[in-house]
């Protein structure tokens, strides 16, 4: 393959078989489970990078069930966002940044890592039903890391919130090291979810318990009290992304 031939189907590794495929990616009947709960102010500040501030002591911790996505197939993902500001010219900004995301499939984990710089890792998350219950586990490998249940549909939403909140933007900090193992790229990114369908969106009571991991540290961001549930479906494209801060430049 000549020089003109890799510059001109280069995408993604491996060359000749990419582990995902071109985006914008679009997905259906997107399922999430979202537990705001409060922590601890001085751990939230020492995970957010800047220019990005913490606000409030809050993490959003999800469970997201995407049974029909472009490319990627039939997932499950967890984990913990933080509601974040950015100054920028126009003033303050809310957004949230995406802290640690797991997965159990693997082409989103690389085209999340590669692309917009997800923190995604392989572990097993899953939301399901039990009777009466809203149920997201994680576990990695063996070890249970994070359980979180909510009451079934208790309460429907209004959808203006759950809309606004989905149209916000979202941060990601990319890292992607040089073959001597210095960063190459060290980004602040943003990107958004577009074309939202809402499909519903309920309350209810919810409780999360997350445990202590090495190579899983939820727990170092710790649940000390549970303030909102929210449970939703929804069509949703996600979008590619912008860069926002070079740090390296």
């Amino acid at each position: 393959m000549n020089i003109a031939d890799i510059r001109r189907q280069a995408f993604a590794m491996p060359l000749t078989s990419p582990a995902f495929p071109p985006g914008p990616y679009r997905f259906m009947r997107r399922e999430f489970l979202v537990i705001t709960y409060r922590t601890d102010m001085d751990a939230l500040r020492a995970a957010v990078p800047e220019p990005l501030e913490v606000v409030e002591p809050l993490v959003k911790y999800e469970f997201i069930r995407m049974p029909d996505s472009t490319g990627f197939g039939d997932y499950t993902e967890s984990g913990q966002v933080i509601p974040v500001q950015l100054r920028t010219s126009a003033g303050l900004e809310k957004g949230a940044y995406v802290h640690a995301m797991y997965l159990n499939d693997h082409p989103p984990i690389a085209g999340g890592r590669e692309l917009w710089g997800f923190p995604k890792k392989l572990a097993s998350p899953m939301l399901d039903y039990e009777t009466d219950t809203l149920v997201g586990t994680l576990d990695y490998g063996k070890v249970r890391v994070a359980t979180a249940t909510m009451g079934f549909k208790h309460r429907a939403l209004e959808p203006g919130p759950i809309l606004a909140g989905i149209a916000q933007p979202n941060f990601l900090l990319k890292i992607i090291p040089h073959v001597d193992g210095t960063p190459r790229i060290l980004e602040l990114v943003r990107y958004y979810m577009m074309d939202v369908t809402l499909h519903g969106a309920w309350t209810g009571p919810a409780a999360l318990e997350l445990h202590p991991h090495a190579l899983a540290p939820v727990a170092d961001l710790p649940v000390l009290k549970v303030e909102a549930a929210v449970h939703y479906i929804a069509d949703m494209t996600l979008a590619l992304g912008t860069v926002e801060h070079d740090y390296l430049a």
